[in-house]
């Protein structure tokens, strides 16, 4: 299904599971992710909770056409999808670059939030994550989505994950770059992060219950990070997922779905 942003782009969103819940959930992709990445979590929520996807703008099967889009921009669209299914109060779970659309989303309309769950999260940049965030810009520059992935997947994957892959290493190259494989997209989706300043001041005028949920081994964004953001939502909580990498929708799910359930239930 197709909603429309406020100048006029398309936005592909699902709706799933059980339909007649008065409790919805809404998971937000990574940045070289699609609502397909969740296909292992929602079977853990799809029989209690009405649950939507969606891509943003630049991803999957959404529009891919004007200038790069600000978190906030990013936070506006899904609230247009949520208007268009007519939610008014729910539980937003985002995931990396997906976790930033969150943050955001809470401080623009915590009136329709109930729960925040950020996993693999950040609000500030470190030089060590400057030098990846180049490395993945020089690639996409000169190799196009597909070198970038090469130089991507050893960041966001933990060591743990290559031995024992639960989808295949070339498998899951091959979906992602079916429907995020368009250079200049990707290029309009990390400009938001790029041009994106400290964040933790903000983070202290969150209101909604928070929890955080990070990984042992996340390379990308080591826990550190993840304890900053914790630090400065008030009240929330950090739970660390142990020899997990930074995809925790594909990392250690069974795991994560039970953090997410005891939270949702607390």
């Amino acid at each position: 299904m197709l909603a429309k942003t406020s100048d006029n782009l398309n936005i592909y969103y699902e709706v799933q599971g059980n339909l007649n819940s008065d409790k919805t959930l809404v998971f937000l992709n990574g940045l070289s992710q699609s609502t397909m990445s969740w296909i292992l979590t929602t079977p853990f929520f799809k029989n209690d909770y009405k649950i939507v996807l969606l891509d943003f703008v630049f991803q999957g099967q959404s529009d891919k056409s004007g200038n790069w889009r600000s978190f906030d921009q990013h936070a506006h669209d899904v609230k247009a999808v949520l208007d268009a299914v007519n939610v008014k109060k729910f539980s937003l779970i985002g995931l990396s670059y997906g976790s930033l659309v969150s943050q955001h989303f809470a401080l623009l309309y915590p009136q329709h939030l109930n729960n925040l769950a950020l996993i693999s999260t950040f609000a500030h940049k470190t030089p060590y994550y400057e030098a990846i965030e180049l490395a993945w810009w020089r690639a996409l520059e000169l190799g196009g989505y597909s070198l970038m992935l090469d130089i991507m997947l050893p960041s966001v994957l933990s060591e743990n994950y290559f031995k024992n892959p639960l989808i295949p290493i070339e498998l899951m190259k091959q979906a992602r770059q079916e429907v995020n494989g368009e250079k200049e997209a990707m290029f309009k989706l990390m400009q938001a992060t790029k041009e994106r300043e400290d964040f933790r001041p903000h983070l202290q005028k969150i209101i909604t219950p928070t929890i955080v949920i990070q990984g042992e081994k996340d390379l990308l964004l080591p826990v550190h990070m993840a304890e900053e953001v914790a630090k400065n939502i008030p009240g929330s909580k950090l739970k660390i997922i142990p020899a997990a990498g930074h995809t925790l929708n594909l990392e250690a799910i069974p795991l994560v779905a039970k953090e997410l359930m005891d939270f949702l239930k607390r």
